[in-house]
């Protein structure tokens, strides 16, 4: 496995926004399929969900259900034809790894718990390359020896 992403680029890869360009550059550059685990993919679904959520609140927020349709249809196409692939996770040692992250960063940088299961979940594949367009995940993933794209 060479890359993971966070739910930043998964939104951005599957629902049309400024980073949507750059995410799917990036997606059609990698010479394997895109790995997942299914915390990463609740997390995805969630924020779909609570955008339909928001936008039916008020229609200047998020996005309607049509858009939220296509996302999840989307999704479940590329992992019907692997070109997603949700990979089994070791949970215990994620939460080992973002235990030891959290402690060693939260305090002086800020992290949400979601930004260090997904760092924590990279380095637990021991992948290369971490997919984000969060700055704090990028800060993050940077000062764990990760190279961040795009």
């Amino acid at each position: 496995m060479i890359a993971y992403p966070d739910t930043s680029f998964l939104c951005a890869l599957y629902v049309t926004q400024d980073n949507s360009r750059p995410a799917l550059a990036q997606y059609q550059r990698l010479t394997e399929p895109l790995h997942v685990t299914g915390l990463l993919l609740y997390e995805f679904r969630q924020s779909v969900r609570l955008q339909t959520y928001l936008h039916r609140h008020d229609s200047r927020k998020g996005y309607p259900d049509a858009v939220a349709d296509k996302a999840l249809a989307y999704l479940q196409a590329n992992l019907a034809s692997g070109s997603l692939v949700m990979v089994p996770v070791d949970i215990a040692d994620v939460l080992a790894k973002a235990e030891r992250l959290s402690t060693q960063y939260t305090g002086t940088t800020g992290h949400r718990a979601f930004d260090v299961l997904h760092i924590a979940t990279a380095l637990h594949f021991g992948v290369r390359e971490f997919l984000t367009f969060d700055d704090r995940q990028r800060k993050l993933a940077t000062a764990t020896g990760l190279k961040v794209k795009p």
